[in-house]
């Protein structure tokens, strides 16, 4: 009997970012368990206009054994039909799409309905978003087109799944957590990992990760590390990630709360092979978004068993319990503070780290697999 051929439709290499990650560990993931997978990714995946950052390519090496066809156009319809019509022929037994904003939904819907003609094909999102964190007017009539493709779905936290059953209460769809993140290698020593991020070996450290927008709360974070409480902690705050908005607000609060010999910041896209530096060098990964549903920073920071702090937005406090791997906080710059005081005045860390790595047991990736293939 041939193997089940399954089809990833979503951002892969040589794209960047956390979507095309993903894509590459779940693809890496159903060969393993036996699977015929590859990936249909994009030529062209935003205008330049459109896109907030520096560059949308990956400056590594393609993933190894992975097929990937760079073949979609998220702006030409014809490019959509052509696309549509070829996997409608190849026929694969499941064709899983990324969904993660409506501007995508009338290329990636488009494609589903053609690939569905073949009656054959089964055709699961996994749904990162079915409200995005920035609104806009064509938000709702672009994901009903979208959600209407499609014949089953995973959610990746429980705000998206309740958002998506107001919408198709009558497909199936589950709720399987955000999984952890073990494609980064691992993690070194905190004094190895400071001397090649030139830090002082002596210093605490809290990490920001990620691209800088403002749902990600760095404005609240910086608020709360002002506090003037923490100045006797030796502590600064790391913040890696490139500015996918203006930067100035931001070096201007920085300014204005007199933060600047308490902030490292490391302000350009990390890639993959250099993200265990970072997460090895500090104490605790701070999370202080204004919304959110599903994060792959705290996957990245499970991986190597850092505590986190996370605001209770979305599905981010469904993955840290709260004074055991991490701190839940409201949205509120004293509690923050209160916490990483609490973190640091009763050595929290060790006890923190141990139950993290017992904890990110529970995010596997074949819980994913296994639901997609039910």
């Amino acid at each position: 009997m041939s193997r089940k051929k399954i089809v990833i439709i979503g951002p892969a290499w040589p794209l960047r970012g956390g979507l095309s990650t993903y894509n590459e560990r779940l693809c890496l993931q159903f060969q393993n368990e036996g699977y015929d997978c590859s990936i249909l990714s994009f030529k062209l995946q935003y205008p330049n206009f459109l896109f907030p950052g520096k560059t949308q390519f990956s400056s590594e090496q393609a993933p190894q054994n992975t097929e990937i066809d760079t073949a979609i156009n998220s702006i030409n319809p014809f490019n959509w039909i052509k696309v549509g019509f070829k996997y409608k022929k190849l026929a694969p037994d499941i064709v899983v799409f990324r969904y993660w904003m409506p501007f995508m939904a009338p290329c990636l819907g488009t494609i589903a309905r053609l690939i569905g003609l073949n009656k054959k094909t089964k055709i699961i999102a996994i749904a990162d978003n079915i409200y995005p964190h920035e609104k806009h007017f064509y938000d709702n009539i672009c994901t009903h087109y979208f959600v209407k493709s499609i014949d089953g779905f995973i959610t990746m936290s429980e705000s998206v799944l309740n958002d998506l059953k107001q919408l198709v209460p009558h497909k199936p769809s589950q709720y399987i957590a955000h999984p952890m993140y073990d494609n980064f290698g691992e993690g070194i020593s905190k004094t190895e990992a400071k001397k090649a991020l030139q830090l002082d070996e002596n210093t605490r450290y809290l990490l920001f990760f990620g691209f800088i927008r403002a749902y990600k709360g760095l404005g609240l974070l910086l608020r709360a590390f002002a506090d003037k409480r923490l100045r006797v902690l030796n502590l600064k705050l790391i913040i890696a990630g490139e500015y996918y908005e203006d930067a100035v607000s931001y070096q201007k609060l920085i300014a204005d709360l007199h933060l600047n010999g308490y902030i490292i910041q490391h302000n350009e896209f990390i890639p993959n092979s250099e993200v265990y530096r970072y997460f090895s060098a500090v104490d605790m990964v701070v999370q202080t978004y204004n919304s959110a549903t599903q994060s792959g920073v705290t996957q990245i920071a499970y991986h190597f068993d850092k505590p986190m702090l996370v605001t209770n937005v979305g599905g981010l406090a469904e993955t840290v319990p709260h004074n055991k791997v991490g701190y839940v906080t409201e949205r509120n710059e004293i509690e923050i503070a209160d916490a990483i005081l609490d973190f640091y005045t009763h050595n929290r860390e060790a006890e923190m780290s141990k139950n993290a790595a017992e904890f990110k047991k529970t995010f596997s990736w074949e819980k994913i697999t296994k639901a997609i293939l039910n």
